[in-house]
This record gives structure tokens, sequence and C-alpha cells, in this order.
């Protein structure tokens, strides 16, 4: 296969579940209010997955919705990479296999990355590098959380924050010049490990027949989370910029995970960037992990906010401890 001169997000797509949960019903079992929720997080609500839907159902209808937003089928898909913390299954096989065979596909590469919520950053590196080798002919990448099966729903401090969803974009080669996933920044701090996980039924701490599985559900060290993802997303920007010979001018958008509306403030306020060069839609959807960049580009398309030939980072942080971007040309 001739290798191609530009690798390109040709689509985007994304699938919430039709059950919307405002602060004012999270209340309702809780102790919290509407105006806290608000003022600590920017969130409004969230769509929560019904029991009987999994992660893969939420992944195959975004790309479903990809699919009839631009007007192509199956057939124009390669490969699959599911970047998720919440899988169909623990350990394997791989969610990306069920997203695969849920579409009708056969024999199509198909796997998982664990990245948290920079999952999606990693995943469309993959992607890019899968195309530009020649090795497979187009990627899509889908970002897919049922968050909401792994928040433990008495902890007021933690369930506020998320909420079920999936996005993806298909990648693939163009002889055109100017759209083009022109670089990407991956990084980790794994000695923060501990501070965004879930503590129970891995190796390190199997769970023990017969006992209820309590350690199977998110736990958050919220400040020290906080912290570090104020500081590495000034980080991203400024080496994307310099490793493009770039400036914060050239950048026609900034679509970070939306984890925290305070999170994207304080960043903003530190790299002296107007906030309005951020698009930010976690009133709507909460903290969705993985699938946030990728809802929130599905969202700006629908907007009419992406444009031929912009400039955009897209900038995430989250367990492992992992962070990273990626600069586009639209």
């Amino acid at each position: 296969m001739i290798k191609p001169a530009h690798v390109q997000i040709r689509a985007v797509g994304a699938y919430v579940p039709p059950r919307r949960v405002t602060n004012e019903e999270l209340a309702e079992s809780v102790e919290t209010s509407d105006e806290w929720i608000r003022s600590h997080t920017g969130i409004g609500a969230r769509h929560l997955a019904e029991d009987d839907v999994a992660t893969s159902d939420l992944a195959v209808g975004a790309v479903r919705d990809m699919l009839r937003r631009h007007g192509l089928h199956t057939e124009h898909i390669g490969a699959i990479i599911c970047a998720t913390a919440t899988q169909d299954y623990p350990g394997f096989p791989a969610t990306a296999c069920v997203i695969q065979d849920k579409l009708g596909l056969r024999t199509i590469p198909a796997f998982d990355i664990s990245a948290g919520c920079t999952g999606f950053i990693y995943a469309l590196e993959l992607a890019r590098g899968l195309v530009s080798m020649g090795t497979v002919g187009s990627v899509v990448v889908v970002g897919a959380e049922k968050l909401s099966a792994v928040t433990d729903w008495s902890d007021r401090n933690t369930c506020v924050l998320f909420g079920d969803g999936a996005g993806c974009v298909l990648v693939e080669p163009s002889d055109e010049q100017g759209s083009d996933i022109l670089d990407s920044v991956l990084h980790a701090e794994g000695s923060g490990a501990g501070y965004l996980c879930i503590p129970r039924g891995g190796t390190r701490s199997p769970l023990d027949p017969g006992v209820v599985p309590e350690g199977m559900k998110l736990k958050m060290d919220g400040r020290a989370v906080y912290n570090f993802a104020v500081g590495v997303l000034g980080e991203v920007v400024d080496e994307l910029l310099s490793r493009n010979q770039l400036t914060i001018e050239d950048i026609d958008w900034i679509v970070p995970h939306q984890a925290n509306s305070r999170i994207i403030s304080a960043a903003a306020k530190r790299l002296k960037i107007d906030q309005g060069k951020f698009f930010v839609n976690i009133a709507d959807y909460a903290n969705t992990s993985s699938a946030s960049i990728p809802i929130a580009l599905r969202d700006m398309e629908e907007q009419g906010l992406l444009k031929r030939g912009q400039l955009i980072m897209t900038i995430g942080f989250g367990a492992g401890l992992t962070y990273g971007g990626n600069l586009l040309r639209w």
C-alpha cells in the first residue's frame, strides 16, 4: 500500500443515552444542590445509560450517527480503536471487537486502549500511525464510556461529576493539502496512578469469592487530579505551539477534555488565553472521560463552528495519570 501524503479526520459522530438527569434530580438522592454542582464544576446535567446498555452499545450508536451524518457506510471502516475505561468485559475481549461484530463487520483489526480521559488523544495518534504507514486504509477511533456503572452514587464528591456517552471520528488518508492530523504529544506520570482508579478487581487487588465487590467503584483524589490537570493543560498547549512554531493566535479552537469548567478557567488564566478560545460543553454532558473530546467535536460541527483550514488543539488529561494533545488542521 502506498503511504499517504496526509492523514485527516473525515467525519465525526456521537451518541448519548436518552435519559437526562439534571442536578436537581440528583439532589433528590444525594446531599448536594444545583448551585453547588454548577459553581464547582460547571455541570448542569448528565446522560445516564439504562442497566441493559453496555459501553459497546453507546459506541455503536456514535459510529452509526457518524455514518448517517456523513453519508458513509460500514465498508469505509478499515479498523476500530476503542478508547475506554469501562469495557464491556474486564480485561478481555476488547470492547472494540464487540463493536465490530455489532456493526456487522468481519476480519478488520479491532482493539482497545486504556489511557483514562486521555484515551481519545492516544488513540487518534495510533490511528494516524496505522494509516500513515499504510497498515490499514482507515480507522474509526471511538471514545466510549458507561461511567455510571463504576460510579459510587452515595459519594457526593464524585457522583455529580460523571456521565455516559460515546463519540467517534473516521481517520483516513488524503492527498489533499490542508486537512491533516499534524502532530501529537503523549505523556504519562505513573506516580499518580492511585489518584484516580478502581481499587479492586485487577491482579494488584483481586476480588475474593463471595465478597461483595465494593472496591470496584471509582475512587478519586479530587484535589490532586485538579492540580495535575491545570498544570499539564498548559504544558501541552505550550509544547504543541513550540514544536510547530506557532503562537496561540494561530490556534482557532482548543478542545479540552470536559472534566471541570474550573480547570479550564484556571488554565486559561495561567496561560493568559481568552477563555472563549476553549470549546466547553460540560454543562450538558458532565465528564464522559474518553468520549468527551469527540462528543465536543460533533457538537462543534453541528453548531457550524468547525471551518475548513482551522487549526484546532485537543487536550486530554486523566487516569494514569496521562496527558497529551493533538494538533489538527480541519
